[in-house]
């Protein structure tokens, strides 16, 4: 095992990791896509509905550490959502500073893991453009685009795409 990743610690939830998680979002979000208080808010909002009726026979909520510090969050639902069937990867998020560490790659592959040993045959997501460490990490674990959409929730609007991977 390398150095970087005897420093990588991936947890489920733990106190105030809600908070960090929601954290992250809106300081990335509005840092590097200039969001506003309505993505944050939105953020925070679900992922504490989400937490709140956390099943993990079903559901899954990923956490990485570095150094004692929270850099980076993933999480997997998997309560049936509209017409979408399978598991909804949702908050993928790792700290800039850390990307090419192997965060990300750990966190996605404790997501895809979880979705194969719960039996999972489909797994989605929804992103937009411009997400590049995100989309090659999605990309290498055999996502493909299945749709877009327009996106008006935040302070403008936003194509957004959706992504599945068949398990």
């Amino acid at each position: 095992m390398s150095q970087r990743e005897q420093l990588v610690e991936l947890t489920g939830y733990q106190p105030g990791g809600l908070g960090k998680m929601v954290e992250l979002h809106g300081r990335y979000y509005g840092t590097e896509w200039g969001f506003d208080l309505r993505f944050e808010a939105n953020i925070a909002t679900e992922a504490a509905a989400f937490l709140s009726r956390l099943d993990p026979a079903r559901d899954g909520f990923w956490l990485a550490w570095l150094d004692g510090r929270m850099v980076g969050s993933i999480t997997i639902d998997g309560e049936p959502q509209g017409n979408q069937d399978g598991a909804h990867l949702r908050w993928f998020i790792a700290e800039p500073h850390i990307v090419g560490r192997g965060i990300g790659g750990a966190l996605m592959g404790a997501a895809m893991t979880f979705c194969r040993d719960q039996c999972y045959r489909r797994v989605w997501l929804t992103t937009f453009a411009g997400l590049d460490a995100a989309r090659a990490l999605y990309d290498r674990h055999g996502f493909v685009e299945t749709g877009t959409f327009e996106n008006n929730e935040w302070d403008r609007p936003i194509k957004m795409q959706t992504l599945a991977c068949a398990l």
